[in-house]
C-alpha cells in the first residue's frame, strides 16, 4: 500500500500540523521583530512565501544535480536569488513595506523556515509535492504572522492596518508592540494551537546522530562519538 501523503495533506499541514511557528517553533526571530503591526507580518509571510514556493521548486528540479557534499552552499544560493528578486519588487512596489522590513527581508536567505523545507522535503520528494508544500508552509507562516500583529496592534496601539479602532476608547497597552508584549502573544497562542490539537503537533526530532540526514558520512557517527 502507498503511504505516501496526498496532495492536500502536503499543503495543510503547514498551517495548523506543522505550522512553522507555532508548532515547529521556527523563525522567531522576525515573528517577534516585524508583527507590531498586522500588514507588516502579512508582508514578511507573504514574501517568505514566495521565496519558499521557488526555492523549494527549484532544489527539487536540482536535486539529483546538486553533490550531496555541497548542497547546503546551493540551497543558499538557490533561495539568495529569490530573496533578492522579491527585495527588488519590494523596493519598486512597496517601499513603505520594505523599508518596515528592513533588514528582515534579505535575512530570509538564512530564515531556518526555508532552509529546513529545502532540506527535509524539497530534496526527497517530487516539483509539485515541493511547491505545495512550500505553499501550506508559506500559508501556515504567513498566518501566524497576521494573528500575532493584529493582535499586537490591536491592544498595543488601538489601531488595525492603520485604522484607528480602539485608542480613542480605551489606553492602548503599548507593551505589546514591545519585545515583551511579541514573546507574551507568541506563547498565548502557541498555548491556544497546542489546546486545540490537543498536543498532537509534530514530534521534533532530536538532534543525535540518529536524527541527522548526514549520519552516513560522519567520522563521529563512525566513531561511536554520539551523545
Amino acid at each position: 500500500m502507498d503511504n505516501k501523503p496526498n496532495k492536500l495533506s502536503i499543503m495543510v499541514n503547514g498551517l495548523v500540523k506543522e505550522n512553522p511557528v507555532l508548532v515547529l517553533v521556527l523563525g522567531t526571530c522576525p515573528t517577534i521583530a516585524v508583527t507590531t503591526q498586522a500588514f507588516n507580518g502579512i508582508g514578511m509571510g507573504l514574501a517568505a512565501t514566495v521565496v519558499l514556493i521557488c526555492s523549494n521548486i527549484f532544489i527539487s528540479l536540482l536535486k539529483k544535480i546538486i553533490p550531496d557534499t555541497v548542497r547546503i552552499p546551493c540551497y543558499i544560493v538557490v533561495i539568495a536569488t529569490f530573496v533578492t528578486i522579491v527585495q527588488f519588487l519590494l523596493q519598486a512596489y512597496l517601499p513603505d513595506l520594505n523599508k518596515a522590513l528592513g533588514v528582515f527581508i534579505p535575512l530570509i536567505v538564512v530564515n531556518c523556515i526555508i532552509l529546513g523545507r529545502a532540506e527535509m522535503f524539497a530534496n526527497k520528494n517530487s516539483v509539485v509535492d515541493s511547491a505545495l508544500d512550500g505553499l501550506g508552509m508559506g500559508l501556515g507562516f504567513t498566518i501566524a504572522l497576521t494573528i500575532m500583529g493584529s493582535i499586537r496592534e490591536i491592544i498595543g496601539s488601538g489601531s488595525w492596518m492603520g485604522i484607528t479602532l480602539t485608542a480613542n476608547m480605551i489606553t492602548p497597552m503599548s507593551v505589546l508592540i514591545l519585545a515583551p508584549g511579541g514573546f507574551f502573544v507568541f506563547g498565548l497562542l502557541i498555548a491556544c494551537v497546542n489546546k486545540l490539537t490537543k498536543g498532537k503537533g509534530v514530534k521534533r526530532k532530536s538532534f543525535d546522530c540518529a536524527g541527522c540526514p548526514s549520519a552516513a558520512a560522519c567520522s563521529q557517527a563512525k566513531e561511536g562519538g554520539c551523545n
